[in-house]
């Protein structure tokens, strides 16, 4: 029976098979030589989840990458189908000479990740509606509650969620992003960004997250799954 897991179950599962858990979803990617590879590898990999393709796997192909998620759309969440359907793909993957990996290292562009929009209100409820009409989002399965994340119908855009302020803040930025990035990958990615310029605002929740800001107080989380569970 298709069950859902946890942060740490979904990380354990699938690490050595080259993905990696990202904010409630399974990624891997993989450099290919020509878009007709990436094509390729894409039919490999819904050839491997069969009937369950349609509900769970999401392929970005490009001439040079293909980037790959599994997550539950049923559930909004990765559930034990995910985990053996990412061993499939890279059982695929492997056979067809394109080994998945996460991405992470100084020899990739950049690893796997998923960027979230996040808004501070005082009434979310107030304005939600104008941000899922302005951007045409939608709720996410199973969250379709007045204060719920946003999520873009057709996963191109990155989802959009709201942080109940209790009181107005005019000297703070009202928006921030949050990069969501492999537990192995986050160390690196706070090192790149204060050695660019940024400084760390918080660290006091890593390694669920780290708060960093660039010279004018513009602020981005780096955010993992870990330290969230207990």
């Amino acid at each position: 029976m298709e069950r859902i897991v946890s942060r740490l179950e979904a990380s354990e599962a699938v690490s050595s098979h080259g993905w990696r858990y990202v904010l409630g979803t399974l990624q891997a990617s993989v450099p290919v030589g020509t878009l007709v590879d990436a094509i390729s590898l894409a039919a490999d990999a819904a050839a491997a989840c069969g009937d369950d393709a349609d509900r769970h796997l999401r392929v970005d192909v490009r001439a040079d990458m293909a980037f790959l998620t599994l997550q539950s759309l049923d559930h909004a969440a990765v559930t034990t189908r995910d985990v053996e359907l990412a061993r499939r793909i890279s059982s695929a993957a492997d056979r067809a000479g394109f080994p998945l990996g996460p991405g992470i290292g100084t020899e990739a562009p950049r690893s796997v990740q998923v960027v979230e929009i996040a808004i501070d209100a005082l009434s979310i409820s107030g304005i939600r509606p104008f941000w899922k009409a302005v951007l045409a989002y939608a709720d996410e399965a199973g969250a379709d509650g007045p204060e719920d994340p946003l999520v873009d119908p057709l996963r191109q855009g990155p989802a959009l969620w709201f942080q109940q302020m209790d009181r107005a803040r005019p000297q703070r930025n009202r928006l921030h992003l949050d990069v969501s990035v492999p537990h192995d990958e986050a160390p690196r990615r706070v090192e790149a960004a204060l050695a660019a310029g940024g400084r760390l605002v918080s660290a006091s929740r890593a390694p669920a997250f780290w708060v960093l800001a660039d010279q004018e107080g513009n602020e981005a989380c780096v955010t993992t799954w870990q330290g969230r569970d207990g």
